[in-house]
């Protein structure tokens, strides 16, 4: 037990020489780190990550491989983005999604249709990349979390109109986007 405090202790100390370095929270033996860089507060950075858990945790636990969906925190506001096999399931996970502890609001983009193949699941994780990669030339891209489903890309973050302007624009010149919805929160 003393070794595990003493790690944890180092890995405390080491977080200020890392900043900047790795664009998430860092868990070690339980203890969650968070990103110094992002502009919500610790305890938001931490909430989103549980939120996200918890969310994804629910919907499998009840749908399983009925459904593909994704789930997206940032600042609390979450954003459930895939395909579900009905309107009524689509409004179920809408429900327990706003449920969740700590949930300001869902933004319920589930589309009614058959579970998308490996292949469109990887090309959707090849455009977030691109997006991100993109978006370091004009500002810190840590300020905007990316999620693509089918070719839509959806953007949040605590942003400045120019910085929310600019992520948009990025992304829709972005090759194989099909669609840009942006839900920043502005700083201005």
């Amino acid at each position: 037990m003393q070794t595990r405090g003493l790690l944890l202790a180092f890995l405390a100390l080491l977080i200020p020489a890392l900043q900047g370095c790795y664009p998430g929270a860092v868990t070690a033996g339980g203890v969650t780190f968070v990103n110094a860089d992002d502009r919500r507060t610790s305890g938001a950075q931490i909430d989103d990550k549980g939120i996200e858990r918890k969310a994804s945790r629910l919907i499998e636990d009840k749908y399983g491989d009925q459904v593909h969906v994704d789930v997206t925190s940032f600042n609390r506001f979450v954003v459930v983005a895939g395909e579900v096999p009905s309107q009524q399931i689509k409004d179920d996970i809408g429900a327990m999604v706003l449920g969740v502890e700590n949930v300001r609001n869902v933004q319920n983009e589930l589309t009614v249709g058959p579970v998308p193949s490996a292949s469109s699941k990887a090309n959707d994780a090849y455009l977030t990349t691109k997006v991100k990669a993109n978006f370091s030339s004009k500002f810190d891209p840590n300020n905007v979390k990316v999620m693509t489903e089918n070719g839509v890309v959806y953007l949040m973050g605590l942003v400045t109109r120019k910085e929310g302007d600019q992520a948009a624009e990025i992304a829709s010149k972005t090759g194989g986007v099909q669609k840009v919805v942006t839900m920043f929160e502005y700083m201005d």
